[in-house]
């Protein structure tokens, strides 16, 4: 911990700009993101017009296949974002009148996408007319072609990277496709369903046909986008803001306000990363743990009294999720510190599998390790054939991952079967004798990049000025959000007298710290044992932190939450 960087952002725009904000704080937040004084009003009139590739086509097809009663299938996929698209579809579509169902591969079983497999069990189940993608589809070349063998369309809507050209579908909505002008490239899966309902709404509402308002769904949009890190450009912070309104005015669906009951969260103070850390990781572990079908269930949920069973079940399925991953998380630093303990220098890249390791949770377990050693990280679990293996990739600011698997494919074309994703995180599956091979071609293909990039660096706003630690500042701050991926919350630094501090069940570090008026106020850090080398606390410190609301008891308190700690 002691060797990450801290490092100042830059300012970007000049600060007289933000004069009306009252606060050389706040100002300079904003400048560090290059937010222009016009794209903090995130009002849903100011979305990007539709224009999307494939639009057209996409949204004929749909209303075509509703007027004639034809069967529609929507194919999702198992994770958070994939079960909100695909909760999004059936739910606006059957108010149109659409007749519609979905099916959600079995990750373990299927693996992901629309594959020849997923086409023949589709049409064992359904006989669709009509398939529809979300979430996945824009590599399914073999998916697409086989389903018109079955006498199925297709319209396939992703948001996927793919430097190749799309599958022969009926029709492909992806901003991300070849030869698609739309602005902003960061739609989650989620939101390029949400552009082709509002649209497919908008035509059929001028037809005088039955329609629905799709602002009514925005509580699935936003989280499908926030809990997928999708970038908050201007736009996604419109679709997330907008959805975020809903559900602090409990209008939203069953399931969500069921799942924050459980997790104790109130949602009047929902903020955008308790998607991402309170609602995203019980829908994920159906997923992960299960089946996806039971976080669509709940999300399609018509009620409480339907929601609460299907959110008990997640909130069940997270806790065994965390078991297992904090066990295989131990088993992968305890071999990693080893390999330092022998004296030999941790690799460029962490490539790692164990026969029994989980496939469910190796994308958490390669982020856990991504973000403590700070290297590019993949890990494996034995898939179900037995021959192959099934890896999650996760990496660094400055190294797309999904081009550098791709780079040891291109190399080496045996050596990957497949795989897919974005610059922070992919996905892929190789033949289990190969993974030797893979991770020595891999960890090669990463050794390229200039050394510096390996050391972990912060970026911080600065110092907060002492009149700024109360809770007025803090929701200053949270009205110019929402905050999350490209658009992160504000991050300070200072240095400070520690009064006392505490081990709590022996990993989270509380302290109580003085400023120079002598103001007292308390930090935490959580799981903070692991990012120490010595338990030890010194008398004045340097932390880097976030801002928080503590309620105890009724009683609500600044915290700074430590995201950094050198002793001075």
């Amino acid at each position: 911990m002691d060797n990450m960087l801290l490092q100042q952002r830059d300012l970007k725009q000049p600060l007289q700009q933000y004069e009306y904000l009252g606060s050389t704080t706040l100002a300079r937040i904003l400048s560090a993101r290059d937010v222009a004084t016009d794209q903090l009003d995130l009002q849903l009139r100011s979305l990007l017009q539709p224009d999307l590739k494939g639009l057209t086509q996409a949204i004929t097809l749909i209303d075509q296949a509703i007027d004639a009663q034809q069967q529609i299938l929507i194919v999702g996929d198992y994770d958070v974002d994939g079960a909100t698209s695909t909760a999004l579809m059936i739910l606006a579509l059957q108010q149109m009148g659409a007749l519609v169902h979905y099916i959600v591969p079995d990750r373990f079983k299927y693996g992901y996408g629309l594959t020849p497999a997923i086409a023949d069990l589709a049409h064992e189940r359904y006989q669709p007319d009509l398939l529809i993608t979300v979430d996945n589809g824009i590599s399914s070349h073999a998916g697409v072609d086989r389903c018109h063998a079955l006498d199925m369309q297709v319209i396939v809507t992703d948001h996927h990277l793919t430097t190749k050209a799309t599958p022969d579908a009926e029709a492909v909505v992806n901003p991300n496709q070849l030869g698609c002008n739309f602005a902003s490239k960061s739609l989650a899966g989620v939101g390029v369903a949400f552009y082709v309902l509002a649209s497919l709404a908008s035509h059929r509402q001028k037809q005088g046909k039955t329609s629905c308002k799709l602002s009514h769904y925005l509580d699935l949009v936003a989280l499908g986008t926030v809990a997928d890190v999708a970038k908050l450009d201007f736009n996604n912070r419109i679709l997330v803001q907008a959805g975020l309104k809903k559900i602090r005015e409990g209008q939203c669906r069953a399931g969500i306000l069921a799942l924050l009951d459980l997790a104790g969260k109130n949602p009047l103070q929902l903020q955008a990363q308790d998607f991402g850390f309170v609602l995203g990781p019980r829908i994920n572990a159906a997923g992960r743990m299960d089946s996806m079908q039971i976080g669509i269930e709940c999300l399609l949920a018509e009620n409480l009294q339907q929601a609460f069973p299907l959110a008990y079940q997640l909130d069940q399925l997270n806790l065994e999720r965390r078991q297992v991953e904090r066990g295989m998380r131990e088993q992968a630093f305890d071999y990693l510190e080893q390999v330092q303990l022998d004296g030999e220098q941790l690799p460029q890249a962490i490539v790692l599998f164990e026969p029994e390791w989980h496939q469910g949770v190796i994308g958490i377990v390669a982020g856990r390790l991504k973000e403590h050693f700070h290297r590019p990280s993949i890990v494996f679990a034995l898939d179900e054939d037995g021959q192959h293996l099934k890896g999650s990739a996760r990496s660094i600011e400055g190294i797309h991952i999904r081009d550098s698997i791709e780079a040891v494919a291109q190399q080496q074309s045996d050596l990957v079967k497949f795989f897919g994703g974005h610059a922070a995180a992919a996905g892929l599956t190789i033949e289990k004798e190969k993974f030797t091979q893979f991770q020595q071609c891999f960890i090669a293909q990463i050794q390229h990049y200039h050394p510096d990039i390996f050391h972990s660096k912060l970026l911080t706003d600065g110092a907060l000025a002492e009149n700024e630690f109360n809770l007025d500042f803090l929701e200053k701050i949270q009205n110019l959000g929402p905050w999350g991926q490209g658009f992160e919350a504000p991050v300070f630094d200072g240095i400070f007298d520690v009064m006392d501090y505490q081990w709590l069940k022996d990993i989270h570090l509380k302290l109580t710290l003085k400023l120079p008026s002598h103001q007292i106020v308390s930090a935490i850090g959580f799981n903070y044992l692991e990012k120490l080398n010595d338990t030890r606390i010194s008398s004045k410190i340097r932390l880097a932190f976030t801002l928080e609301k503590n309620e105890f008891r009724q009683q609500s308190q600044l915290q700074l939450r430590i995201l950094f700690l050198q002793n001075l």
